[in-house]
């Protein structure tokens, strides 16, 4: 069969197999890997080259930034703040919330602002009592947006810039996308804040995130502990753990003041039944208060299996104690990776790396903080679908696409020719990754340029600003992908509020790129 053939029936039933979302998708992303292997339509390497991919090692330092920053509480810090001058009204949240993950993304790239702040807005989505659902999306949307205020804000914006040096004799500046990226930034908003209520779903995640963020004073009145003596601080504080059944403890006499075995926590009250216990004997579902370093109840009540922790202790320090000792460390990282992105000496995995690793040589975060950080279905199904990109790129199956809709617009108006390179861009984008979108449609940009004697750079804009364009599919992006399980996302879900801002980017692309950009 031919192999344009091939590739095109994998990109089908790999649609098909992620609008049934009846299969997880990393394995779906897995058997599109093998199926073009088995087909010959790529090579073992080219199979296997997703999972070495620099994007994927960027995607993964990434998120250990992201948690380096959630650990030490300054996204927590940021959403406090944001909560303070936003109060509970939903349009001015997420107004500042896109404000916010723009500017991050401008700075960091979509995935790494998307990381930081999703455990932010989720939170912040209780205390409106809203659900998740109604803020994760917006989040994602709006650091698309973001990725074209600067240069740094995507890895297609790099290569944009890039190819018009030999194209056009210039690169395109560091802050010269701002030009599209403002308007974009602002129609994006507006859109989300007037249709987004509408058309998102009203839908609880199945996991949802608690809001700790008061839990101090929930502690001090379940157990009459004395309120003018804080009972959390950047280095210790409470947890509260449940004997289990069938355990150890079941007889054992504790009371209150009692230092455990291990010398590092000290049991402050015990209830039974809503009631407090002076010396008693241990029964099942006894509830112990322990006062400890948050090291130590980390380490030692989560990790003990003779009780159940009723709040995680990480959770509660990050909600509850923002802006750890170490969170101008996390700070400091991040300026210096933002630094490095800026100037472009190292490529920017190099740079995402060396602050991950940063990150826990200076025990911003631990090893296996780290490890539990990154989302490893978004990195398997992002590795497995880069095949299919070098497949679609390879097999001529994009160039036959694209050049068709290139060849029937040629010698029609430049705008005419914009929009055709938009909407191929913008569909090819939905299917895959915006980078292999760019790096298909940008040289046949150029080329399209050169031959109808027009400016190369408004169609490349077009292009970077169309492959920003990821609103429609869960698959589109890595940061589509994240949001999709805390706000408890289905396929369909996308398409809704992703239409028109679609349409938003399409017009700019078309119409206010040549402005800026003249043909």
């Amino acid at each position: 069969m031919n192999p344009i053939a091939i590739t095109l029936i994998v990109l089908l039933l790999a649609i098909v197999a992620f609008v049934w979302n009846k299969i997880p998708v990393g394995i779906v992303a897995i058997g599109v890997a093998l199926a073009l292997y088995v087909t010959g339509i790529n090579s073992f390497e080219q199979t296997i080259a997703g999972f070495g991919d620099p994007v994927i090692i960027f995607i993964a330092a990434l998120f250990v930034v992201g948690e380096g920053l959630d650990a030490t509480g300054v996204t927590t810090w940021a959403g406090q703040r944001l909560t303070a001058r936003a109060g509970t009204k939903r349009s001015r949240i997420v107004v500042l919330v896109s404000l916010l993950v723009a500017v991050l993304t401008a700075l960091i790239s979509v995935n790494g602002a998307v990381a930081a702040l999703v455990p932010m807005v989720v939170v912040l989505a209780l205390r409106i009592k809203q659900p998740p659902s109604q803020l994760l999306m917006p989040l994602a949307f709006a650091a698309h947006a973001g990725s074209l205020l600067l240069l740094s804000g995507t890895p297609v914006n790099v290569l944009i810039s890039e190819l018009a040096v030999p194209a056009a004799g210039r690169p395109i500046g560091y802050v010269e996308f701002a030009l599209v990226g403002i308007p974009l930034l602002v129609g994006t908003v507006l859109i989300i804040v007037l249709f987004g209520p509408r058309l998102l779903p009203h839908r609880e995640a199945e996991h949802a995130a608690r809001d700790l963020s008061t839990h101090a004073e929930t502690l001090v009145a379940q157990y009459s502990l004395d309120p003018a003596r804080p009972v959390f601080d950047r280095d210790s504080g409470l947890t509260e753990v449940v004997v289990a059944p069938r355990s150890e403890f079941i007889g054992e006499t504790v009371f209150p003041g009692m230092v455990t075995e291990s010398g590092r926590l000290v049991i402050v009250a015990v209830q039974r039944s809503g009631e407090d216990q002076g010396r008693t004997v241990l029964a099942a579902g006894d509830v112990m208060l322990l006062q400890g370093t948050w090291e130590a109840l980390s380490a030692e009540a989560v990790a003990d299996p003779n009780v159940v922790v009723i709040d995680d202790p990480d959770q509660v320090r990050r909600q509850a104690v923002p802006l750890s000792g170490r969170a101008w460390a996390a700070i400091a990282i991040l300026a210096g990776m933002v630094l490095l992105l800026a100037i472009g000496i190292v490529p920017p995995a190099i740079a995402a790396l060396v602050a991950a690793g940063a990150m826990v040589l200076l025990r911003v975060v631990t090893v296996a903080q780290a490890h539990r950080s990154i989302s490893w279905t978004t990195l398997i199904l992002v590795a497995g679908m880069i095949p299919l990109s070098t497949a679609i790129q390879g097999s001529g199956a994009a160039d036959l696409i694209a050049n068709g809709i290139v060849d029937a617009l040629g010698g029609a108006s430049p705008y005419l020719l914009v929009l055709g390179l938009s909407l191929v861009t913008v569909i090819l984008g939905q299917l895959i990754s915006n980078m292999a979108t760019a790096l298909i449609l940008a040289p046949i940009a150029v080329a399209v340029a050169a031959e109808t004697g027009i400016s190369p750079l408004p169609l490349l804009m077009a292009v970077a600003v169309s492959a920003a364009a990821s609103f429609l599919t869960p698959v589109a992006t890595p940061a589509n992908t994240m949001v999709m399980g805390p706000g408890g996302y289905r396929f369909g879900d996308y398409w809704k509020l992703g239409l028109p801002l679609v349409a938003l980017f399409v017009l700019v692309a078309t119409l206010v790129v040549p402005i800026f950009w003249p043909f």
